[in-house]
């Protein structure tokens, strides 16, 4: 006789594919949609996109507007902001697609006042045509929606034209300096900027440096960048010496004929075997020289930027480069940086924090690494490029060395 099992039955159903497994699968499924709509954004940082994407497209929108001081009453304010966005959206829409957008919104307007037409055919089929109005509304929108995003979709790709051609233009390695370290980087925000710098070595013993910042954004700031740095290489092998490379990129610049067409720069040369340096400032931050003993200095005078003027003679300013110093060079996209708090990442904090760093990759980081934190999570709004030359001190003498002068 054999003993009954005491095991129960197998269910008919198993927790790999039951109601809970189903729903957990449902609801990975919505969260893989979701952080794919939303591109893993939180809801804090969607609703500060959108805050800031609204003021944008509103500031472009009123652009051209006279200026007209806003209600002070809430409600008032949201009206008449609103109705800055609609007319402002409206007229800066090309001929067919204003008639597009106006034909969608009207029939929307025959659908919400139901305005339609009852057809009876044969008293079996009733058909009315008023929902007709809302389903062409809708396809006209979408329509004109595709539009736009065709048009995004050209600009995007003509910006990564010109982000390939800034990439191109910046140096991508660092030349050999002995007794020198190096050390640079470049920031990109979300438009194309203007940002430039290079070293050029003029022979065994000089380099050039440069550091600029061309007008504007987008292509228009990548093409300026492209005419400056032709004129640059041009200039350096005509003449390398500060004030005639400014006065030939200068003309260049006037050149181009567009009043828009500007540029800042800070260019040297510096003899790598004293230290001597000669340089321009025209309109650009003043780069910092640290000392070995933490004061600092800041090269530059005042000037006009290149391209503004047809005729522009820069002071040539000069400085030596002690063992140990640290030159510290930079756009205006470092200190202009905008933090959450809505404060300038500013000069006075720049300063302060090279006085305290006497090696250029530490000055280098440490700028980096506080631009960071100043920001949080609010990105950068403009570019910017930072180079970092230091002077390396003397070797200290090997302990029991007899020193260099001793007689043998």
């Amino acid at each position: 006789m054999t003993a009954a099992s005491n095991t129960p039955p197998p269910s008919s159903g198993s927790s790999s594919t039951g109601p809970a497994a189903g729903l957990s699968r449902l609801r990975e499924r919505l969260r893989g949609h979701t952080h794919g709509l939303s591109q893993g954004l939180t809801i804090t940082e969607l609703v500060r996109l959108f805050e800031r994407e609204t003021a944008n497209a509103y500031s472009v929108l009123n652009r051209g507007k006279r200026p007209e001081a806003e209600p002070k009453d809430e409600f008032e304010r949201f009206l008449y902001r609103s109705k800055v966005l609609f007319f402002g959206f409206f007229r800066h829409l090309g001929p067919t697609r204003r008639i597009l957008f106006a034909a969608s919104l009207l029939f929307a307007l025959f659908g919400a006042l139901d305005w339609g037409f009852a057809f009876d055919f044969s008293g079996r089929l009733v058909f009315d045509s008023s929902p007709l109005w809302f389903l062409l509304s809708t396809i006209g929108l979408v329509f004109a929606l595709s539009l736009a995003v065709v048009d995004q979709v050209r600009v995007r790709d003509e910006l990564e034209v010109a982000r390939d051609l800034q990439r191109e233009l910046l140096p991508t390695s660092t030349p050999l300096m002995p007794g020198y370290t190096l050390v640079h980087t470049y920031q990109p925000a979300g438009e194309v900027g203007g940002d430039y710098y290079d070293f050029c070595r003029l022979d065994e013993r000089r380099i050039a440096l440069m550091v600029g910042d061309a007008s504007g954004h987008g292509i228009a700031a990548g093409l300026l960048m492209a005419t400056a740095n032709a004129t640059l290489k041009l200039a350096i092998d005509l003449d390398p010496s500060p004030r005639a490379v400014a006065e030939l990129l200068n003309r260049a610049l006037v050149n181009v004929g567009d009043t828009r067409a500007f540029m800042s720069l800070w260019y040297g040369v510096l003899d790598l075997e004293d230290g001597n340096i000669e340089y321009v400032c025209c309109a650009h931050p003043y780069p910092v020289l640290r000392r070995r003993d933490g004061s600092l200095a800041e090269l530059g005078e005042g000037s006009l930027p290149l391209g503004v003027r047809r005729e522009v003679t820069p002071p040539v300013g000069s400085a030596r480069l002690e063992p140990g110093d640290l030159l510290v060079l930079y756009s205006d996209g470092l200190p202009e940086a905008t933090g959450k708090n809505g404060e300038a990442f500013g000069y006075r904090l720049l300063n302060h924090l090279v006085a305290q760093i006497d090696t250029p990759r530490l000055a280098h980081d440490l700028l980096l690494d506080r631009l960071r934190t100043h920001l949080g999570d609010v990105p950068l709004q403009d570019d910017f490029s930072l180079v970092v030359l230091g002077r390396n001190p003397p070797l200290p003498p090997l302990p029991g060395a007899a020193p260099t002068d001793a007689p043998a």
